[in-house]
């Protein structure tokens, strides 16, 4: 078992270095830095945050050597994707808030320059039909 710096990426891109310890696969982070990367705290109720609390049923979620971020990620519904020689982590949206994203049918503004090199946003196309193309030599 080593502590480490740990850094964290959650929904959005932000990243934020915490410490951790890592036994094998497993990263546990303290509860502070759960809540300093995440927003969530950790209380009797459960893991919390403005207001809403989500009840945990794991032992495995809280050890001596800290929270478990692959235990605290299935609490939280979220997917988890651990890169450990990089020593990095990623968050991803939960299932629920993804489905309602996609229920609402509006696909998220990006920019992408031209041949040209014209700078193109979706948000500039608003009510028109957009045919994207896309390709990838993988």
């Amino acid at each position: 078992m080593s502590a480490v710096s740990f850094t964290i990426v959650d929904v959005g891109g932000t990243a934020t270095p915490v410490p951790a310890t890592l036994s094998g696969e497993r990263v546990r982070i303290g509860e502070d830095a759960v809540e300093s990367a995440l927003g969530w705290s950790v209380a009797e109720e459960g893991l919390c945050r403005d207001g809403l609390c989500v009840p945990v049923r794991s032992d495995a979620l809280l050890t001596p050597d800290g929270v478990d971020l692959a235990e605290l990620a299935a609490a939280l519904g979220r997917p988890l994707a651990v890169d450990l020689a990089e020593r990095a982590a990623y968050l991803g949206a939960a299932a629920g808030d993804r489905g309602r994203a996609l229920a609402a049918l509006d696909a998220p503004d990006f920019a992408l320059p031209d041949l040209a090199g014209r700078v193109h946003r979706l948000s500039e196309h608003r009510g028109k039909k957009v045919l994207l193309v896309a390709y990838a030599s993988w």
